[in-house]
């Protein structure tokens, strides 16, 4: 195959491991590219294309995650990850691993590692790399990588839930939950709520959000309800989808365009979280994206002409 071909056959993988590790589409789209220029730029042809691009995405990856760090200790609110619609890359043998840790908790998760940890840990316990290919990739002797996944499987572990919803569970959940949600039944969404449901946004500073997270069942339904009828004001419609492996929605402007996404964890037969991401620069890739602040200041005006 021709150096073009060889790539492309692996950039679904590339891409993936890359997102794992940044927890951003858009950085991790650069960092695929760079790693493809990197390849065609080198005179010489590896033994192991997929070992070379795989440890050279991880290291770019790793570069350029000690970089946000910086940034993300600035941001302002909530930092979640960016929303990923479907996952480029399959692999039956390993389709639990790679489900389980595209969610946007396994991200979060994630986040509390170094960037070491976690480079080791997606590589590793997530895509199945040896530890020797693990090794190469990072820098590091083998002896350290295994320390490294040590430590950081302790830390997924501790902040992973006991019990964990399985698809088919969480589907049906989802689908009593936004038809609860469309007709703003308050009753209807609280008994899907656990008693301690969290309802957290990301808006960056750069969009309307709520000023903190909303706690418990009572507050968290009766908020959505509200919500609901805001957004009927203004025509704004959602469709249910799944986002990053979780049942979520998408929500739209009356344009089309997109306004933010909701993504649902589900939790001993409840809805445990709720996280909702409408900062523009994390939706972009999602198609165009709807001035929220335009929709605020329209649902303010009607506000104040109702009587």
């Amino acid at each position: 195959m021709s150096k073009v071909e060889e790539f492309e056959e692996l950039r679904p993988l590339l891409f993936s491991i890359a997102y794992r590790i940044l927890g951003s589409v858009s950085e991790a789209e650069d960092v695929v590219q760079e790693t493809w220029l990197r390849f065609d730029g080198s005179a010489t042809r590896p033994t192991s294309t997929k070992s070379f691009l795989s440890a050279t995405v991880t290291r770019l990856s790793i570069d350029v995650l000690r970089s946000a760090r910086v940034r993300r200790e600035e941001y302002v609110g909530p930092w979640f990850p960016e929303p990923l619609l479907s996952d480029p890359y399959e692999d039956p043998a390993r389709a639990a691993e790679l489900a389980d840790s595209v969610s946007m908790a396994a991200l979060l998760l994630l986040e509390r590692l170094s960037p070491l940890e976690r480079s080791v840990f997606v590589l590793r316990e997530v895509f199945g790399f040896g530890f020797d290919e693990v090794a190469e990739a990072v820098g590091r002797s083998e002896a350290a990588c295994r320390q490294l996944l040590v430590r950081a499987r302790q830390h997924m572990r501790a902040g992973r839930p006991r019990f964990e919803a399985d698809r088919q569970e969480r589907q049906e959940l989802a689908t009593r939950f936004f038809d609860a949600f469309r007709d703003g039944d308050v009753v209807g969404l609280r008994e899907l709520l656990a008693a301690d449901v969290s309802l957290a946004g990301d808006g960056g500073g750069k969009a309307p959000q709520l000023a903190r997270s909303v706690v418990g069942a009572e507050n968290v339904a009766r908020l959505l309800a509200s919500v609901l009828q805001l957004m009927a004001r203004v025509e704004v419609t959602f469709e249910p989808q799944e986002i990053n492996g979780r049942p979520g929605a998408v929500f739209r402007d009356r344009d089309g365009k997109v306004l933010h996404i909701l993504v649902l964890e589900v939790l001993g037969g409840r809805i445990q979280t709720i996280r909702s991401v409408i900062n523009p620069d994390k939706l972009g890739h999602l198609g165009p994206v709807a001035d929220a602040w335009a929709l605020d200041r329209e649902v303010k005006q009607g506000r104040r002409r109702t009587p």
